[in-house]
Protein backbone atom coordinates (compact mmCIF):
# COMPACT_ATOMS: atom_id res chain seq x y z
CA UNK A 1 0.00 0.00 0.00
CA UNK A 2 1.43 3.58 -0.76
CA UNK A 3 0.65 6.60 1.06
CA UNK A 4 -0.35 9.39 -1.02
CA UNK A 5 1.12 13.08 0.44
CA UNK A 6 -1.67 14.72 -0.73
CA UNK A 7 -4.39 12.23 1.69
CA UNK A 8 -1.61 12.33 4.48
CA UNK A 9 -2.08 14.25 7.62
CA UNK A 10 1.01 16.56 7.45
CA UNK A 11 1.38 19.83 7.14
CA UNK A 12 4.98 21.26 6.67
CA UNK A 13 6.45 24.29 8.02
CA UNK A 14 8.94 27.01 6.41
CA UNK A 15 9.39 28.80 9.80
CA UNK A 16 11.13 27.74 12.37
CA UNK A 17 8.91 27.44 15.59
CA UNK A 18 10.04 30.46 18.53
CA UNK A 19 10.89 27.74 21.27
CA UNK A 20 13.44 25.72 19.35
CA UNK A 21 16.93 25.45 20.63
CA UNK A 22 18.27 22.59 18.50
CA UNK A 23 18.01 20.93 14.71
CA UNK A 24 15.71 18.23 16.27
CA UNK A 25 12.84 20.32 18.19
CA UNK A 26 13.20 22.33 14.97
CA UNK A 27 12.66 19.86 12.19
CA UNK A 28 10.57 17.29 14.05
CA UNK A 29 7.82 20.25 14.18
CA UNK A 30 8.73 21.92 10.64
CA UNK A 31 8.50 18.45 8.95
CA UNK A 32 4.64 17.75 10.73
CA UNK A 33 6.16 14.66 12.80
CA UNK A 34 5.30 16.49 16.09
CA UNK A 35 3.42 19.56 17.70
CA UNK A 36 3.64 21.24 21.14
CA UNK A 37 0.52 20.77 22.89
CA UNK A 38 2.05 22.27 26.19
CA UNK A 39 5.68 22.89 27.66
CA UNK A 40 7.34 19.99 26.95
CA UNK A 41 4.25 18.12 25.73
CA UNK A 42 4.02 17.14 22.57
CA UNK A 43 1.60 15.18 20.02
CA UNK A 44 3.11 13.36 17.61
CA UNK A 45 1.59 13.22 14.17
CA UNK A 46 1.75 10.22 12.00
CA UNK A 47 5.31 10.38 10.43
CA UNK A 48 6.39 11.13 13.77
CA UNK A 49 3.95 8.36 15.40
CA UNK A 50 5.70 6.17 12.32
CA UNK A 51 9.51 6.79 13.78
CA UNK A 52 8.42 6.33 17.35
CA UNK A 53 6.91 2.71 16.61
CA UNK A 54 9.80 1.46 14.57
CA UNK A 55 12.13 2.38 17.62
CA UNK A 56 10.30 0.52 20.17
CA UNK A 57 10.13 -2.80 17.84
CA UNK A 58 14.22 -2.83 17.80
CA UNK A 59 13.83 -2.15 21.61
CA UNK A 60 11.07 -5.11 21.44
CA UNK A 61 13.37 -7.37 19.72
CA UNK A 62 16.45 -6.82 21.73
CA UNK A 63 14.77 -6.93 24.59
CA UNK A 64 13.50 -10.60 23.46
CA UNK A 65 16.53 -11.76 22.41
CA UNK A 66 17.48 -11.84 25.64
CA UNK A 67 14.52 -13.64 27.50
CA UNK A 68 13.03 -10.51 29.07
CA UNK A 69 8.94 -10.08 28.82
CA UNK A 70 6.73 -7.70 27.98
CA UNK A 71 4.13 -6.32 30.82
CA UNK A 72 2.63 -2.53 30.51
CA UNK A 73 1.55 -0.85 34.45
CA UNK A 74 -0.64 1.88 34.90
CA UNK A 75 0.98 5.70 34.39
CA UNK A 76 -1.66 6.68 37.56
CA UNK A 77 -0.38 5.33 40.50
CA UNK A 78 -1.21 5.08 44.55
CA UNK A 79 0.99 7.07 46.74
CA UNK A 80 1.59 3.96 49.34
CA UNK A 81 4.82 2.30 47.43
CA UNK A 82 6.55 5.19 46.76
CA UNK A 83 5.77 6.12 50.52
CA UNK A 84 7.65 3.05 51.35
CA UNK A 85 10.47 3.79 49.51
CA UNK A 86 10.55 7.02 50.51
CA UNK A 87 10.39 8.53 46.88
CA UNK A 88 6.71 10.09 47.03
CA UNK A 89 8.71 13.29 49.33
CA UNK A 90 12.89 12.32 47.71
CA UNK A 91 11.16 12.51 44.16
CA UNK A 92 10.52 16.65 45.28
CA UNK A 93 8.97 19.17 42.76
CA UNK A 94 9.78 16.34 39.77
CA UNK A 95 6.94 14.43 40.67
CA UNK A 96 3.17 14.88 39.47
CA UNK A 97 1.18 14.63 42.36
CA UNK A 98 -2.99 15.10 42.36
CA UNK A 99 -5.77 13.66 44.29
CA UNK A 100 -8.84 11.48 43.32
CA UNK A 101 -12.16 13.19 44.53
CA UNK A 102 -11.86 11.52 47.94
CA UNK A 103 -9.00 12.63 48.56
CA UNK A 104 -6.81 9.72 47.77
CA UNK A 105 -3.20 10.62 46.71
CA UNK A 106 -1.65 9.42 43.41
CA UNK A 107 1.30 10.21 41.31
CA UNK A 108 1.87 10.23 37.38
CA UNK A 109 4.81 7.38 37.52
CA UNK A 110 8.22 8.95 36.51
CA UNK A 111 9.40 5.68 37.12
CA UNK A 112 8.41 1.80 38.13
CA UNK A 113 10.50 0.22 40.17
CA UNK A 114 7.89 0.16 42.71
CA UNK A 115 5.19 -1.82 41.00
CA UNK A 116 7.31 -4.00 39.71
CA UNK A 117 8.59 -5.29 42.29
CA UNK A 118 4.77 -5.53 43.94
CA UNK A 119 4.07 -7.63 40.94
CA UNK A 120 6.65 -9.65 41.31
CA UNK A 121 5.84 -10.51 45.25
CA UNK A 122 2.66 -10.89 44.30
CA UNK A 123 3.14 -13.74 41.91
CA UNK A 124 6.63 -15.45 42.81
CA UNK A 125 7.42 -17.19 45.84
CA UNK A 126 10.10 -19.59 45.25
CA UNK A 127 13.96 -19.26 43.90
CA UNK A 128 12.98 -21.91 41.18
CA UNK A 129 11.13 -18.72 39.56
CA UNK A 130 14.74 -16.77 39.13
CA UNK A 131 16.07 -15.72 36.89
CA UNK A 132 13.20 -13.45 35.86
CA UNK A 133 13.48 -10.24 33.30
CA UNK A 134 10.53 -7.85 32.72
CA UNK A 135 10.07 -4.47 30.71
CA UNK A 136 7.52 -1.95 29.60
CA UNK A 137 7.21 0.26 27.16
CA UNK A 138 5.27 3.28 28.49
CA UNK A 139 4.46 6.85 28.74
CA UNK A 140 6.45 8.38 31.91
CA UNK A 141 5.93 11.89 33.33
CA UNK A 142 8.70 14.40 35.14
CA UNK A 143 7.99 17.96 36.20
CA UNK A 144 10.79 19.29 34.56
CA UNK A 145 11.55 22.60 35.59
CA UNK A 146 13.20 23.89 32.72
CA UNK A 147 11.60 21.39 29.80
CA UNK A 148 13.49 22.48 26.61
CA UNK A 149 14.47 20.89 23.02
CA UNK A 150 11.82 19.60 22.62
CA UNK A 151 11.59 15.62 22.81
CA UNK A 152 15.08 15.68 24.32
CA UNK A 153 14.00 17.23 27.81
CA UNK A 154 10.25 16.94 28.20
CA UNK A 155 7.84 16.63 31.12
CA UNK A 156 5.81 13.32 29.09
CA UNK A 157 8.13 10.82 27.58
CA UNK A 158 8.09 7.65 26.30
CA UNK A 159 10.88 4.96 28.04
CA UNK A 160 11.19 1.64 28.15
CA UNK A 161 11.91 0.26 31.61
CA UNK A 162 13.02 -3.29 32.55
CA UNK A 163 13.90 -4.78 35.49
CA UNK A 164 15.86 -7.68 36.53
CA UNK A 165 15.32 -10.46 39.41
CA UNK A 166 18.00 -12.54 40.87
CA UNK A 167 18.56 -14.76 43.92
CA UNK A 168 22.35 -13.10 44.66
CA UNK A 169 24.74 -10.80 42.89
CA UNK A 170 26.18 -13.59 40.77
CA UNK A 171 22.87 -13.54 38.98
CA UNK A 172 22.54 -9.88 39.14
CA UNK A 173 25.78 -9.23 37.61
CA UNK A 174 24.99 -11.91 35.14
CA UNK A 175 21.41 -10.12 34.09
CA UNK A 176 23.54 -6.68 34.07
CA UNK A 177 25.94 -7.96 31.32
CA UNK A 178 22.97 -9.32 28.97
CA UNK A 179 21.29 -6.10 29.41
CA UNK A 180 24.35 -4.11 28.93
CA UNK A 181 24.78 -6.53 25.43
CA UNK A 182 21.53 -5.64 24.53
CA UNK A 183 21.55 -2.00 24.66
CA UNK A 184 25.03 -2.26 22.57
CA UNK A 185 22.53 -4.05 19.88
CA UNK A 186 20.06 -1.36 20.31
CA UNK A 187 21.99 1.60 19.99
CA UNK A 188 23.82 -0.19 16.59
CA UNK A 189 20.63 -0.66 15.20
CA UNK A 190 19.50 2.92 15.75
CA UNK A 191 22.64 4.12 14.18
CA UNK A 192 23.54 6.26 17.34
CA UNK A 193 27.51 6.94 17.60
CA UNK A 194 27.10 6.71 20.98
CA UNK A 195 30.18 6.22 23.94
CA UNK A 196 29.26 3.93 27.64
CA UNK A 197 29.92 5.97 30.44
CA UNK A 198 30.39 5.63 34.13
CA UNK A 199 27.69 7.58 35.48
CA UNK A 200 26.09 7.57 39.17
CA UNK A 201 22.81 6.16 40.78
CA UNK A 202 21.11 9.22 41.71
CA UNK A 203 17.70 9.24 43.05
CA UNK A 204 17.66 5.41 41.61
CA UNK A 205 20.22 4.20 44.18
CA UNK A 206 22.18 0.97 43.86
CA UNK A 207 25.33 0.01 43.05
CA UNK A 208 27.32 0.21 39.71
CA UNK A 209 25.81 2.37 37.04
CA UNK A 210 26.72 3.05 33.30
CA UNK A 211 24.77 5.49 30.89
CA UNK A 212 24.75 5.33 26.80
CA UNK A 213 25.52 8.67 25.68
CA UNK A 214 25.11 9.54 22.02
CA UNK A 215 28.00 11.69 21.13
CA UNK A 216 26.28 15.64 20.35
CA UNK A 217 27.88 18.89 20.87
CA UNK A 218 24.27 20.16 22.42
CA UNK A 219 23.72 17.34 24.73
CA UNK A 220 23.21 18.79 27.85
CA UNK A 221 25.49 16.13 29.45
CA UNK A 222 29.42 16.22 29.79
CA UNK A 223 31.23 13.14 29.98
CA UNK A 224 34.97 12.75 29.69
CA UNK A 225 37.50 9.99 28.58
CA UNK A 226 40.92 9.32 28.04
CA UNK A 227 43.81 8.03 25.73
CA UNK A 228 43.30 4.65 28.12
CA UNK A 229 40.14 3.81 27.94
CA UNK A 230 38.20 5.48 30.49
CA UNK A 231 34.68 6.87 30.26
CA UNK A 232 32.42 8.80 33.06
CA UNK A 233 30.01 11.44 33.11
CA UNK A 234 31.01 14.03 34.55
CA UNK A 235 29.32 13.44 37.68
CA UNK A 236 30.57 10.31 38.21
CA UNK A 237 34.29 11.58 37.65
CA UNK A 238 36.32 11.22 41.17
CA UNK A 239 39.63 13.31 41.74
CA UNK A 240 42.78 11.65 42.23
CA UNK A 241 43.62 13.21 45.35
CA UNK A 242 47.47 14.11 46.69
CA UNK A 243 49.28 12.28 49.10
CA UNK A 244 49.14 13.42 52.42
CA UNK A 245 51.94 16.19 53.08
CA UNK A 246 54.09 16.15 56.20
CA UNK A 247 53.93 19.56 57.88
CA UNK A 248 56.55 19.88 61.04
CA UNK A 249 58.36 22.19 59.43
CA UNK A 250 55.46 24.30 58.10
CA UNK A 251 55.12 27.88 59.02
CA UNK A 252 52.86 28.91 61.28
CA UNK A 253 49.81 30.18 59.85
CA UNK A 254 49.51 34.08 59.70
CA UNK A 255 46.94 37.05 58.80
CA UNK A 256 47.73 39.39 56.54
CA UNK A 257 46.13 42.86 55.20
CA UNK A 258 44.69 42.18 52.20
CA UNK A 259 42.53 45.24 51.11
CA UNK A 260 40.06 44.96 48.27
CA UNK A 261 40.51 41.51 47.83
CA UNK A 262 36.95 39.60 48.23
CA UNK A 263 37.39 37.98 44.91
CA UNK A 264 40.33 35.53 44.46
CA UNK A 265 41.44 37.69 41.28
CA UNK A 266 42.07 40.50 43.37
CA UNK A 267 43.58 38.61 45.90
CA UNK A 268 46.18 36.81 44.29
CA UNK A 269 46.88 40.13 42.78
CA UNK A 270 47.39 41.84 46.43
CA UNK A 271 49.07 39.01 47.74
CA UNK A 272 51.63 38.93 45.13
CA UNK A 273 52.14 42.61 45.78
CA UNK A 274 52.57 42.86 49.70
CA UNK A 275 53.25 38.83 50.76
CA UNK A 276 55.26 37.82 47.63
CA UNK A 277 56.60 34.13 47.63
CA UNK A 278 60.33 33.91 47.36
CA UNK A 279 60.15 30.76 44.61
CA UNK A 280 57.37 31.95 41.97
CA UNK A 281 54.48 34.51 42.61
CA UNK A 282 51.09 33.15 44.17
CA UNK A 283 48.40 31.26 41.93
CA UNK A 284 44.57 30.85 42.16
CA UNK A 285 45.34 27.50 43.30
CA UNK A 286 46.98 28.20 45.61
CA UNK A 287 43.76 29.67 47.67
CA UNK A 288 41.32 27.98 49.03
CA UNK A 289 37.67 29.73 48.74
CA UNK A 290 34.85 28.60 50.59
CA UNK A 291 31.36 28.51 48.74
CA UNK A 292 28.32 28.57 50.84
CA UNK A 293 25.15 27.21 49.40
CA UNK A 294 21.09 27.01 51.23
CA UNK A 295 19.76 23.33 51.00
CA UNK A 296 16.47 22.24 51.49
CA UNK A 297 15.04 19.08 51.38
CA UNK A 298 12.04 16.98 50.40
CA UNK A 299 10.50 17.07 53.91
CA UNK A 300 10.81 21.43 54.16
CA UNK A 301 13.88 21.50 56.06
CA UNK A 302 16.60 23.24 55.48
CA UNK A 303 20.36 23.46 56.08
CA UNK A 304 23.59 25.63 55.52
CA UNK A 305 26.50 23.61 53.83
CA UNK A 306 29.96 25.12 53.08
CA UNK A 307 32.43 24.17 50.17
CA UNK A 308 36.09 24.56 50.49
CA UNK A 309 37.75 24.38 47.22
CA UNK A 310 41.07 25.29 45.25
CA UNK A 311 40.58 29.15 44.07
CA UNK A 312 41.00 27.98 40.43
CA UNK A 313 38.34 25.48 40.60
CA UNK A 314 34.35 26.57 40.33
CA UNK A 315 31.69 24.78 41.54
CA UNK A 316 30.07 22.36 38.86
CA UNK A 317 26.39 22.80 39.97
CA UNK A 318 24.97 19.71 38.30
CA UNK A 319 27.43 17.24 40.26
CA UNK A 320 26.58 19.12 43.50
CA UNK A 321 22.95 18.20 42.70
CA UNK A 322 24.38 14.56 41.83
CA UNK A 323 26.04 14.59 45.01
CA UNK A 324 23.14 16.15 47.26
CA UNK A 325 20.26 14.03 45.50
CA UNK A 326 17.44 14.88 43.35
CA UNK A 327 15.28 15.96 46.06
CA UNK A 328 17.38 18.92 47.65
CA UNK A 329 16.84 22.38 46.40
CA UNK A 330 20.18 24.38 46.10
CA UNK A 331 20.51 27.89 46.24
CA UNK A 332 23.66 29.79 46.77
CA UNK A 333 24.05 32.14 49.60
CA UNK A 334 22.14 35.25 49.78
CA UNK A 335 22.37 38.58 51.89
CA UNK A 336 19.16 37.31 54.28
CA UNK A 337 21.61 34.10 54.50
CA UNK A 338 24.60 35.87 55.40
CA UNK A 339 22.82 37.68 57.63
CA UNK A 340 21.80 34.96 59.70
CA UNK A 341 25.41 34.35 60.67
CA UNK A 342 27.10 37.67 61.67
CA UNK A 343 30.41 35.65 62.18
CA UNK A 344 30.82 35.50 58.40
CA UNK A 345 32.68 37.98 56.51
CA UNK A 346 31.29 37.51 52.82
CA UNK A 347 34.33 37.58 50.76
CA UNK A 348 36.71 36.70 53.54
CA UNK A 349 35.42 33.42 54.78
CA UNK A 350 37.81 31.20 55.93
CA UNK A 351 37.81 27.32 58.03
CA UNK A 352 37.66 28.90 61.45
CA UNK A 353 34.32 29.74 61.54
CA UNK A 354 33.21 26.74 59.47
CA UNK A 355 31.92 23.12 60.43
CA UNK A 356 29.43 21.08 62.84
CA UNK A 357 31.19 21.96 65.44
CA UNK A 358 31.77 25.85 64.99
CA UNK A 359 30.12 28.69 66.37
CA UNK A 360 28.31 28.84 63.01
CA UNK A 361 27.63 25.19 62.75
CA UNK A 362 27.61 25.20 59.05
CA UNK A 363 28.09 22.02 57.58
CA UNK A 364 32.29 22.24 55.61
CA UNK A 365 33.19 19.71 53.13
CA UNK A 366 35.99 20.11 50.95
CA UNK A 367 37.55 19.03 47.74
CA UNK A 368 39.77 16.29 48.02
CA UNK A 369 42.70 18.30 46.85
CA UNK A 370 42.51 20.00 50.19
CA UNK A 371 44.21 17.45 52.09
CA UNK A 372 46.04 16.89 55.22
CA UNK A 373 49.51 18.80 55.42
CA UNK A 374 48.10 21.19 52.48
CA UNK A 375 48.92 25.40 52.91
CA UNK A 376 46.16 27.56 51.76
CA UNK A 377 45.84 30.73 51.77
CA UNK A 378 42.10 31.68 52.82
CA UNK A 379 39.77 34.27 54.55
CA UNK A 380 40.44 35.09 57.94
CA UNK A 381 36.86 36.21 59.00
CA UNK A 382 37.58 39.49 58.74
CA UNK A 383 36.99 42.84 56.29
CA UNK A 384 40.19 43.30 54.03
CA UNK A 385 42.76 40.06 55.48
CA UNK A 386 43.35 36.84 54.70
CA UNK A 387 45.49 34.03 56.73
CA UNK A 388 48.17 32.68 54.84
CA UNK A 389 50.45 29.23 55.51
CA UNK A 390 46.86 27.81 57.02
CA UNK A 391 47.52 24.08 57.16
CA UNK A 392 44.51 21.33 56.47
CA UNK A 393 44.79 18.97 59.41
CA UNK A 394 46.73 21.31 61.76
CA UNK A 395 44.90 24.36 61.45
CA UNK A 396 41.63 23.52 60.78
CA UNK A 397 39.90 19.68 60.02
CA UNK A 398 36.91 19.48 57.87
CA UNK A 399 33.59 17.67 58.35
CA UNK A 400 34.21 15.75 55.25
CA UNK A 401 34.78 15.95 51.44
CA UNK A 402 33.04 16.30 48.52
CA UNK A 403 33.33 16.08 44.74
CA UNK A 404 31.58 18.87 43.39
CA UNK A 405 34.47 20.72 41.67
CA UNK A 406 34.32 21.46 37.85
CA UNK A 407 36.22 19.11 35.66
CA UNK A 408 38.82 20.48 33.02
CA UNK A 409 40.40 19.23 30.00
CA UNK A 410 43.65 17.75 31.08
CA UNK A 411 42.77 16.66 34.18
CA UNK A 412 44.17 13.24 35.28
CA UNK A 413 41.85 9.92 34.63
CA UNK A 414 40.95 8.45 37.81
CA UNK A 415 42.61 4.67 36.78
CA UNK A 416 45.82 6.78 35.60
CA UNK A 417 44.70 6.26 32.38
CA UNK A 418 46.14 9.35 30.39
CA UNK A 419 44.39 13.28 30.13
CA UNK A 420 40.75 13.99 30.30
CA UNK A 421 39.23 14.85 27.46
CA UNK A 422 35.72 16.69 27.69
CA UNK A 423 32.62 15.90 25.36
CA UNK A 424 29.22 16.62 25.41
CA UNK A 425 26.38 13.66 24.62
CA UNK A 426 22.89 12.98 25.01
CA UNK A 427 21.93 10.29 27.64
CA UNK A 428 20.08 7.83 25.91
CA UNK A 429 20.14 4.62 28.41
CA UNK A 430 20.85 4.25 32.11
CA UNK A 431 21.58 0.79 33.66
CA UNK A 432 21.74 0.12 37.56
CA UNK A 433 22.49 -2.53 39.53
CA UNK A 434 19.96 -1.88 42.31
CA UNK A 435 20.68 -4.43 44.81
CA UNK A 436 18.27 -5.16 47.49
CA UNK A 437 16.62 -1.16 48.01
CA UNK A 438 13.53 -1.48 46.82
CA UNK A 439 13.28 -5.09 47.64
CA UNK A 440 13.55 -5.07 51.68
CA UNK A 441 11.56 -1.64 51.38
CA UNK A 442 8.71 -3.59 49.44
CA UNK A 443 9.20 -6.82 51.51
CA UNK A 444 10.24 -8.35 47.93
CA UNK A 445 11.42 -11.89 49.39
CA UNK A 446 11.62 -15.64 48.41
CA UNK A 447 12.47 -19.01 49.33
CA UNK A 448 16.08 -19.64 48.64
CA UNK A 449 17.08 -23.87 47.88
CA UNK A 450 17.59 -24.17 51.57
CA UNK A 451 13.57 -22.90 52.52
CA UNK A 452 15.24 -19.93 54.08
CA UNK A 453 13.31 -16.28 52.81
CA UNK A 454 15.68 -14.14 51.42
CA UNK A 455 15.51 -11.03 49.81
CA UNK A 456 15.60 -10.75 45.65
CA UNK A 457 18.26 -8.13 44.23
CA UNK A 458 17.42 -5.99 41.34
CA UNK A 459 18.56 -4.34 38.16
CA UNK A 460 16.61 -1.01 36.57
CA UNK A 461 17.66 -0.55 33.01
CA UNK A 462 15.90 2.72 30.91
CA UNK A 463 16.05 3.79 27.53
CA UNK A 464 14.85 7.18 26.29
CA UNK A 465 12.49 5.78 23.34
CA UNK A 466 11.11 9.06 22.45
CA UNK A 467 14.16 10.74 23.09
CA UNK A 468 15.98 8.35 20.96
CA UNK A 469 14.04 9.82 18.11
CA UNK A 470 14.96 13.66 18.62
CA UNK A 471 18.84 11.64 19.17
CA UNK A 472 18.64 10.34 15.52
CA UNK A 473 16.91 13.43 13.89
CA UNK A 474 19.78 15.39 15.79
CA UNK A 475 22.45 13.60 14.53
CA UNK A 476 21.94 13.27 10.81
CA UNK A 477 20.19 16.15 9.80
CA UNK A 478 21.70 18.59 7.55
CA UNK A 479 20.76 21.87 6.68
CA UNK A 480 17.92 21.23 4.66
CA UNK A 481 16.07 18.88 6.77
CA UNK A 482 15.91 15.76 8.14
CA UNK A 483 18.00 12.72 6.89
CA UNK A 484 16.56 9.44 8.58
CA UNK A 485 18.37 5.85 8.25
CA UNK A 486 16.38 3.63 6.52
CA UNK A 487 15.50 1.35 9.61
CA UNK A 488 13.75 4.82 11.42
CA UNK A 489 12.37 6.12 8.27
CA UNK A 490 8.07 6.65 8.05
CA UNK A 491 9.07 5.43 4.20
CA UNK A 492 11.95 4.34 2.54
CA UNK A 493 11.15 5.54 -0.83
CA UNK A 494 9.72 9.09 -1.66
CA UNK A 495 8.67 8.93 -4.96
CA UNK A 496 8.09 12.92 -5.99
CA UNK A 497 6.35 13.78 -9.14
CA UNK A 498 8.04 16.50 -10.83
CA UNK A 499 6.04 17.53 -13.48
CA UNK A 500 2.00 18.50 -14.39
CA UNK A 501 1.88 16.03 -17.05
CA UNK A 502 -0.56 12.99 -16.40
CA UNK A 503 1.56 10.93 -17.94
CA UNK A 504 4.45 11.45 -15.14
CA UNK A 505 1.61 10.90 -12.62
CA UNK A 506 0.77 7.46 -14.03
CA UNK A 507 4.16 6.44 -14.31
CA UNK A 508 5.27 7.20 -10.63
CA UNK A 509 2.06 5.77 -9.31
CA UNK A 510 3.01 2.56 -11.36
CA UNK A 511 6.57 2.84 -9.69
CA UNK A 512 5.05 2.92 -6.16
CA UNK A 513 2.95 0.74 -6.34
CA UNK A 514 5.62 -1.79 -7.51
CA UNK A 515 8.09 -1.20 -4.98
CA UNK A 516 5.05 -1.17 -2.31
CA UNK A 517 4.43 -4.78 -4.18
CA UNK A 518 8.12 -5.93 -3.21
CA UNK A 519 7.27 -5.10 0.55
CA UNK A 520 8.75 -1.00 0.36
CA UNK A 521 7.33 1.40 2.49
CA UNK A 522 6.71 4.46 -0.16
CA UNK A 523 5.74 8.27 -0.12
CA UNK A 524 4.19 9.26 -3.27
CA UNK A 525 4.11 13.33 -3.50
CA UNK A 526 0.97 13.79 -5.85
CA UNK A 527 0.40 16.82 -4.68
CA UNK A 528 -0.30 19.67 -7.03
CA UNK A 529 2.40 22.13 -5.94
CA UNK A 530 5.75 23.37 -7.83
CA UNK A 531 8.73 21.48 -8.40
CA UNK A 532 10.71 23.63 -5.77
CA UNK A 533 7.97 22.96 -2.96
CA UNK A 534 8.12 19.11 -3.70
CA UNK A 535 11.49 19.15 -3.45
CA UNK A 536 12.16 21.16 -0.55
CA UNK A 537 9.24 19.32 1.74
CA UNK A 538 11.90 15.74 0.15
CA UNK A 539 14.83 17.12 1.66
CA UNK A 540 12.54 18.58 4.95
CA UNK A 541 10.89 14.94 5.75
CA UNK A 542 14.03 13.20 4.98
CA UNK A 543 13.54 9.99 3.68
CA UNK A 544 16.57 7.86 2.42
CA UNK A 545 15.64 7.65 -0.91
CA UNK A 546 13.83 9.90 -3.49
CA UNK A 547 12.78 9.06 -6.71
CA UNK A 548 11.96 12.11 -9.29
CA UNK A 549 9.58 11.40 -12.15
CA UNK A 550 9.54 14.67 -14.44
CA UNK A 551 11.32 15.75 -17.40
CA UNK A 552 13.82 12.81 -18.35
CA UNK A 553 10.34 10.51 -18.18
CA UNK A 554 10.51 11.42 -22.53
CA UNK A 555 14.28 10.11 -22.18
CA UNK A 556 13.10 6.79 -20.52
CA UNK A 557 14.46 7.71 -16.85
CA UNK A 558 13.73 8.47 -13.40
CA UNK A 559 16.41 10.56 -10.78
CA UNK A 560 17.41 8.37 -8.24
CA UNK A 561 18.62 10.77 -5.10
CA UNK A 562 20.27 9.32 -1.97
CA UNK A 563 19.01 11.91 0.90
CA UNK A 564 22.10 11.64 3.25
CA UNK A 565 24.83 11.46 0.40
CA UNK A 566 23.52 14.02 -2.00
CA UNK A 567 24.48 11.80 -4.78
CA UNK A 568 21.74 11.71 -7.72
CA UNK A 569 21.61 9.30 -10.52
CA UNK A 570 19.45 8.83 -13.87
CA UNK A 571 18.01 5.71 -13.90
CA UNK A 572 16.13 3.74 -16.45
CA UNK A 573 12.27 3.62 -15.88
CA UNK A 574 11.93 0.11 -16.53
CA UNK A 575 14.87 -0.86 -13.91
CA UNK A 576 14.54 1.79 -10.82
CA UNK A 577 11.80 -0.98 -9.08
CA UNK A 578 14.86 -3.70 -9.35
CA UNK A 579 17.83 -1.81 -8.50
CA UNK A 580 15.36 -0.02 -5.52
CA UNK A 581 14.05 -3.34 -4.01
CA UNK A 582 17.50 -5.36 -4.94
Amino acid sequence: MITRLSELFVRTLREDPADAEVASHRLLVRAGYIRRAAPGIYSWLPLGLSVLRKVEQIVREEMAAIGSQEVSFPALLPREPYEATHRWTEYGPNLFRLQDRKGGDYLLGPTHEEMFALLVKDLYTSYKDLPLSLFQIQTKYRDEARPRAGLLRGREFVMKDSYSFDIDEAGLQKSYDAHRDAYVKIFDRLGLEYVIVKAQSGAMGGSDSEEFLAVSPVGEDTYVRSPGGYAANVEAVTTLAPEPLAFDDAPAAHVEDTPDSATIETLVAVANQRVPRSDRPWQAGDTLKNVLFRLTHADGTTEDLAVGLPGDRAVDDKRLEAVLGESVQVAPFEEADFARHSSLVKGYIGPAVLGEDSATGIRYLVDPRVVTGSRWVTGADQEGRHVFDLVAGRDFVPDGTIEVAEVREGDPAPDGSGPLELARGMEMGHIFQLGRKYAEALGLKVLDENGKLVTVTMGSYGIGVSRAVAAVAETTCDDKGLCWPAALAPYQVHVVVAGKGEEQLLKATEIAQSLSDKGIDVLLDDRKASPGVKFADAELLGMPTVVVVGKGLADGVVEVRDRRTGEREDVAVEQVVDQLSG
